[in-house]
């Protein structure tokens, strides 16, 4: 869709004298359809070079239930930890530049993900076994948890892995960085 703007409008004074916006909606041609993934290997590969960073970049397509697929690029190579940095934060940092550079090159939303060495596998398969035991904690102490600040693709783990816990609830607090996730008795959440 291409949109204009014919007319920004007014908001007027307590209403009076206002004007409403108008806007023109055309819809485009059909796009040519854009090959994402490889423009985004492409991009995670030239940004590796530029880092003097040696790595093999393989791409596969993944799709969850009830989620649009995501494209993953799985990086493999000698001495990559740097690239993962202190919890994960410079995987992250790589990961929102490659998703800004291949949507500004193709137009596209996609969902990229991008995997070192595994990390996120290993990262995912640790938080839903903390998970799990922290739940069977609460159920048995009957107290809330804690979790430490979190993303918001680990907090995310969190709550789905504990979705259809019939005695324990999830819940996210905070704001920022310093966002965690609370994992109480549904009785007391209640």
């Amino acid at each position: 869709m291409e949109v204009s703007i014919i007319n920004e409008g007014r908001a007027g004074i307590l209403g009076l004298g206002s004007e409403p916006a108008v806007v023109r909606v055309t819809p485009l041609a059909a796009m040519p359809q854009v090959d994402v993934a490889g423009a985004a290997k492409a991009v995670l590969e030239k940004l590796l070079g530029m880092l003097g960073m040696e790595g093999t970049v393989t791409t596969r397509t993944e799709t969850m239930p009830e989620e649009a697929p995501s494209i993953t690029l799985d990086v493999t190579g000698p001495d990559l930890g740097i690239l993962i940095g202190r919890r994960g934060q410079t995987l992250a940092s790589l990961q929102y530049l490659v998703r800004l550079m291949v949507s500004n090159e193709t137009k596209s939303r996609e969902s990229i993900i991008i995997d070192i060495e595994g990390y996120k596998e290993r990262r995912y398969l640790a938080l839903e076994s903390l998970a799990r035991q922290m739940a069977e904690q609460v159920k048995m102490q009957g107290k809330p948890y804690a979790f430490e600040p979190m993303s918001s693709f680990e907090r995310r783990i969190i709550h789905v892995t504990l979705t259809g816990d019939p005695d324990v609830t999830t819940e996210s607090v905070g704001i920022g960085e310093g966002r965690k996730v609370i994992l109480m008795p549904k009785k007391m959440a209640e």
